[in-house]
């Protein structure tokens, strides 16, 4: 039995793996060149081509308070579809960054990989008879990754089963066997990921088998303070309508923010809704004002948020 804090210590681990955040970065979206997944997103980066991606925004999309729902339905055909064309349509990847400030997405995406990535590992490690948090976490990344039953057999035929090794020492050679593969494959972004096999080795090279905390993973902390924050970038507020959205230092950031270049993206505008209010949104600011025939003040004043995102 792992207690709940060993539990989120091995999933803040493949959050790290998956986008440097121990919290996880639920707006994630990448396109990798030559993932045969495509469009990625989320957390733990459930994938266009996999067909997991149509699963979660359904899941999403079927939750009465849903925020982006109305913004996401005209495209969860296209998504069911496997239409890789999604690649490069940046008004969807803005409403997925921005359904990560909205909590139901939050906890309908720890729900689906819970269910997806962590219950079957657990399973699994426990079939095998794993029950070390490393260990397990080591199991977890397989299923996440990919290939954790072929990484699994290799390592008993080449090395011999847990039985005979025990766990820790089963454990070493299956890190081993699995970097081996990692380093060998003819695909260049699973060759990037050696990474991960680097990173625990160094964990059990430490003797880290309980994970206790805090303890540093690719250079990030985790920590039970870091366990408990809020996600990095997930904004909930302040509201729009509250303040006067401008070119600062530092810059503003926010729920506001979000919500405008949300707007403008919708409007045909080359804007990244990162909810930063940065040069680039006050470029697209003006030019909706120009467009529309206000000054070109660059900052978005309490009638034009109404306007935007009324």
């Amino acid at each position: 039995m792992l207690t709940t804090t060993q539990i989120k210590t091995a999933q803040s681990i493949l959050n790290i793996f998956e986008t440097g955040e121990v919290r996880g970065d639920y707006g994630s979206v990448t396109v990798i060149e030559g993932d045969t997944g495509h469009l990625t997103f989320g957390r733990s980066q459930t994938t266009l081509g996999s067909g997991g991606l149509a699963e979660l925004l359904h899941l999403y999309c079927s939750n009465a308070g849903a925020r982006f729902a109305d913004r996401l339905q005209p495209y969860l055909a296209r998504v069911e579809a496997r239409d890789i064309r999604l690649d490069n349509d940046l008004k969807l990847h803005n409403i997925l960054r921005a359904t990560a400030d909205d909590p139901v997405m939050r906890e309908t995406q720890d729900l689906f990989f819970d269910k997806k990535y962590w219950q079957p590992a657990m399973r699994a490690a426990t079939a095998l008879g794993i029950t070390t948090a490393l260990g397990v976490a080591i199991v977890y990344d397989g299923y996440v990754h990919g290939s954790w039953a072929k990484m699994r057999d290799r390592t008993n035929r080449e090395a011999g089963n847990l039985a005979a090794l025990g766990e820790r020492e089963w454990l070493r050679a299956y890190v081993k066997v699995r970097r081996a593969w990692l380093a060998g494959s003819n695909r260049r972004d699973l060759r990037a990921t050696v990474y991960r096999m680097d990173a625990f080795q160094r964990l059990i090279d430490q003797g880290y088998w309980g994970l206790d905390l805090p303890l540093v993973v690719r250079g990030i902390e985790i920590s039970l303070a870091a366990l408990s924050a809020t996600p990095r970038g997930c904004y909930d507020g302040p509201q729009p309508g509250t303040r006067h959205l401008g070119l600062e230092s530092p810059m503003l950031r926010g729920l506001d923010v979000r919500l405008v270049q949300l707007a403008l993206s919708d409007r045909d505008m080359d804007i990244k809704a990162d909810g930063i209010f940065g040069q680039t949104s006050a470029k697209r600011v003006k030019q909706f004002q120009i467009q529309n025939g206000m000054p070109a003040t660059g900052v978005v004043d309490i009638p034009l948020i109404a306007q935007l995102c009324g």
